[in-house]
């Protein structure tokens, strides 16, 4: 992302765009000119989030906590396939009826499943919130779930499931998963196995509804053109039916998900790149960890072959040098000179991949902190050796230097993603689930300013220093090494 952003940049007329004033609100009068999220709960436990800003247009949805976390291996698949049928209509509106009121407003209705949250979501134009609302209310309360319905959108589902086995990426991190956390819920992918897609029934989808569709669970949020108080209105007199009781008091709570450091193969050489991903353990999303380690990660950074090698050009640093000059771009222009992190440069000067991310995803109590490559069957042991020296890096000689460049770059991206109603309103939704509470940019900046480079040397041994690491490999593979190499890799002896 940071190579092709350097690339974007470096084709613009800078100093044209600075005479003309485009950019005109710095970094710092972004975080302060963010809008209040105004937050209520109604008598049955349901909370109204929203972020109110004079646009035309706005995003409401509703955020619910289950995922395939919540499910089990019989029914593993039964949130992705509610997910299908929530717009095969309603009780009432028909499939066509829906589509017709949804067209109408010239909106767009869309929806997600993930391990730990569903969503439910609607773009439109601001003047038409209420009607959106009553229609979110349908979809998720009074969706008709008829057999015709479900026995079409079971081989929907099964086609669904066969191009995703053709996404290497989601092949390579589904089964990172699957070994990392092996027996546990986490384990399970959120599209399920094939084998349930076939089996799954009415009674299934419909016990899952009842078992995890709670207003205490569930969270309407809005970002744009809204006002907070109609919205409260709205909810009270679509969602206030929602149940907020469990059959026998029986309230799901989730088991904990235990990591196993250990390795999955899929050796394939017919394929042209492997593709592998190696992975600790990771800090849940409440933990204070979490600030350093997305740091942390940072500084490793990102490379992608087609976007170009991983220095800077002389032109590209004098333009960066003329920007930084004016504060108003500070922020983006450190962010690019991110694509110089130590990975990056190597990749690119010793051909050692064809791209690579380092990711951390985190769930409620856990997590996986890791990286993912894509390369020639011939470089894997080159690249797993480089990607791990980047781990021992972050633990034991991480600079002052590195800190700042990754400091910034993190910060102008989680300024990024929020362009736009949907992100915003994916934000509020899935933080509101995850903290009670929606932590504003402000908080985040400083959050990030106080990580020094001893703290990312003390988290990053933590969570990285000779741990037992949880690897999957796609593809032509017989290089990777043997896993007691890559777990005495972990750690570095020092005389």
């Amino acid at each position: 992302d940071y190579l092709f952003t350097l690339r974007v940049y470096l084709r613009t007329p800078l100093l044209l765009s600075l005479r003309r004033g485009q950019a005109s609100v710095s970094y710092a009068q972004s975080l302060l000119g963010a809008p209040e999220t105004r937050l209520t709960t109604l008598s049955n436990g349901l909370r109204i989030a929203s972020e109110e800003t004079n646009q035309a247009t706005c995003t409401v949805g509703l955020w619910i906590g289950c995922g395939s976390r919540y499910e089990s291996e019989k029914n593993n698949g039964a949130g992705f396939f509610l997910e299908h049928m929530a717009f095969k209509g309603t009780k009432k509106h028909p499939q066509s009826a829906l589509e017709q009121a949804v067209e109408s407003m010239g909106a767009h209705l869309s929806a997600y499943t993930s391990r730990e949250h569903t969503a439910y979501y609607m773009k439109t134009l601001a003047k038409d919130l209420p009607k959106a609302v009553e229609l979110l209310a349908e979809v998720v309360q009074s969706s008709s779930l008829s057999e015709a319905d479900i026995e079409q959108q079971r081989s929907v589902v099964l086609r669904e499931l066969e191009e995703v086995q053709g996404s290497l990426q989601d092949v390579c991190l589904d089964l990172l998963h699957a070994t990392a956390f092996q027996g546990t819920p986490l384990g399970h992918s959120v599209l399920g196995p094939s084998a349930n897609a076939r089996t799954l029934t009415r009674n299934d989808l419909v016990e899952y509804i009842n078992s995890h569709y709670k207003a205490p669970r569930m969270v309407l949020a809005t970002a744009g053109g809204v006002n907070h108080d109609e919205l409260v209105g709205l909810a009270k007199q679509h969602f206030s039916g929602v149940s907020f009781e469990y059959e026998g008091d029986a309230v799901p709570v989730l088991s904990p998900c235990r990591f196993t450091g250990s390795e999955i193969r899929m050796r394939d050489d017919a394929l042209p790149l492997a593709h592998i991903a190696i992975a600790v353990e990771g800090a849940g999303v409440a933990s204070p960890d979490i600030v350093p380690l997305m740091v942390a990660n940072s500084i490793i950074g990102s490379y992608d072959i087609t976007f170009g090698g991983g220095k800077v050009s002389l032109l590209g640093l004098l333009c960066c040098y003329i920007m930084i000059i004016y504060s108003v771009f500070k922020m983006t222009i450190i962010s690019l000179i991110h694509l110089s992190s130590r990975l990056a440069r190597l990749a690119a000067e010793l051909n050692l991949c064809h791209s690579f991310q380092a990711f951390h995803s985190s769930y409620s109590d856990t997590g996986l902190l890791g990286i993912y490559f894509v390369t020639d069957k011939h470089k894997i042991e080159d690249m797993m050796h480089w990607a791990q020296n980047a781990w021992m890096n972050l633990c034991t000689t991480v600079t002052e230097s590195d800190v700042a460049r990754a400091k910034n770059a993190l910060k102008a991206s989680l300024v990024g993603q929020l362009n736009g109603t949907t992100p915003v309103c994916d934000d509020i939704g899935r933080h509101i689930l995850n903290y009670g509470r929606r932590i504003p940019l402000a908080e985040w900046d400083a959050r990030i300013e106080a990580v020094t480079p001893k703290i990312v040397r003390d988290v990053c041994s933590k969570y990285i220093y000779d741990k037992c690491p949880a690897v999957s490999a796609v593809g032509p593979i017989e290089q990777v090494p043997d896993y007691n190499r890559m777990r005495s890799a972990m750690y570095w002896l020092r005389f």
